[in-house]
């Protein structure tokens, strides 16, 4: 869960700022004095700093036993590091409006940071503070466990949580993508402060480092502030190794039962890894079917014509050691099993028949344009280059990322719709849906 914590009105009206233009944007990569490597865009527009970052090992590191670990420690470093207890520390935040945030995924641990240039030493104090000195004091630790064991028992009864949790348990048994990142009933309470020192100490290392830098900062003044948040920490990590896996349970439905007046739907199957030479024709075809929010086959099919549901969606998810597509929507019990049947219908024609040639072209026209509004803020624009460093695609992916969007020809979206559509789903269903139970085909 992200925390965002003392956002000042006046730094974020700056951020919100539109930046220049992806086609406009220098991407330097950069190494401090340290040897960090980082991507640094200097933008003078607004005179912030922003910073993105992720260390390799999420939730797949937490212990045996005690999951939720990951999530704990990024709810709990801003609750007082080095000498300062945790009213200091968010004092210190509030005072110069400082922006800070810490979350935790299944194969990262990210944060971000944004400062005004003329706090943004502090801000890098305060980080570097949080990160390599964490207090983790009893008190503080049980007061952030208490808030989130009160978050999932609000998920027992939850559909959302329900089915998406049954989900991720059928489909990866035994792996440690299987299990919640925020942790159960059972193994929140087993985690111990000494428990968050020991994965803050095996997680946050140089190695696994990956850094963004965007705002009105030079080269020089950008490498001394990565050294400053960074410099201390170990060298190397150490961590667990986690295996590559596929998802299982292809085929089936599992409905959990839950009186509640509607069902809530989650399915999804294997994916293509980001790194696949078809991902960028699996991006369209995934719009064209579910991905465009108003304008894909399935929200025209179950909203639009019929009205089942207020929204339906599917999308492209790559993790480290599994590619999968997901999507979900929630509908009236008495009208889950239609909805439910329109879903599989269209997914096999898909797989079937691939997009049309119109479609295809729309779909290319929105990709390419709605892509400049996740990068019209310094923050956004620190998130997508971290991201882009993660998934390895280059520094100039953004001014390649058009005509490898053009380059996909109806063909290959054809070609790219039964390898991606044509392997079946696992289905589960959280509510009372009339006239659909669990099944095994």
């Amino acid at each position: 869960m992200m925390r965002l914590l003392a956002v000042a009105a006046g730094a974020l009206t700056l951020a919100l700022v539109q930046l220049s233009p992806a086609s406009a944007m220098t991407i330097e990569k950069i190494v401090s004095p340290k040897g960090i490597t980082a991507w640094l865009v200097r933008e003078k527009a607004v005179p912030l700093v922003a910073l993105n970052y992720a260390f390799k090992g999420g939730a797949t590191q937490d212990s045996a036993g005690k999951g939720g670990t990951a999530n704990l420690v990024a709810d709990t470093l801003d609750e007082g590091a080095g000498d300062l207890d945790s009213n200091a520390f968010h004092d210190r935040l509030e005072r110069h409006a400082i922006e800070m945030s810490f979350s935790a995924n299944r194969d990262e641990f990210r944060g971000s940071l944004r400062a005004l240039n003329e706090h943004r030493d502090e801000a890098f104090d305060l980080l570097r503070m949080a990160l390599a000195q964490p207090r983790f004091e009893p008190s503080a630790v049980e007061r952030v466990r208490g808030q989130e064991l009160a978050g999932l028992r609000r998920e027992i009864t939850n559909p959302n949580s329900i089915a998406s949790r049954t989900w991720w348990q059928t489909a990866f048994p035994g792996h440690p993508y299987g299990l919640e990142t925020k942790g159960s009933l059972e193994t929140v309470p087993a985690i111990t402060p000494d428990d968050l020192r020991d994965f803050t100490k095996r997680v946050f290392a140089r190695n696994g480092l990956t850094v963004s830098i965007v705002g009105d900062i030079d080269e020089k003044t950008a490498g001394d502030l990565i050294d400053k948040a960074f410099g201390g920490l170990p060298a190397a990590n150490d961590l667990k190794p986690v295996a590559d896996v596929k998802p299982q349970g292809l085929g089936r439905r599992i409905v959990a039962e839950l009186n509640v007046p509607q069902a809530v739907v989650t399915f999804g199957g294997p994916g293509i890894a980001r790194d696949d030479p078809d991902f960028m024709a699996a991006y369209v075809v995934n719009h064209i079917l579910g991905g465009g929010s108003f304008s894909s086959r399935l929200y025209r099919e179950v909203r639009e014509k019929r009205g089942l549901a207020y929204g339906v969606s599917e999308s492209l998810a790559w993790f480290d050691h599994a590619a999968l597509i997901m999507g979900g929507t929630a509908t009236r019990a008495d009208r889950t099993a239609d909805a439910l049947a329109i879903i599989e219908n269209e997914t096999k024609k898909m797989a079937e028949e691939g997009p049309t040639a119109d479609e295809l072209t729309s779909a290319k026209d929105y990709l390419k344009g709605a892509y400049a509004l996740s990068l019209d803020t310094s923050s956004k624009i620190a998130a997508q280059l971290t991201q882009i460093q993660l998934d390895k695609l280059g520094i100039d992916y953004i001014q390649r990322r058009g005509a490898m969007i053009d380059a996909v020809t109806l063909d290959d979206a054809k070609r790219v719709a039964k390898r991606l559509y044509g392997n079946g789903m696992l289905v589960t269903v959280a509510g009372r849906p009339k006239g659909l139970s669990s099944s095994t085909q």
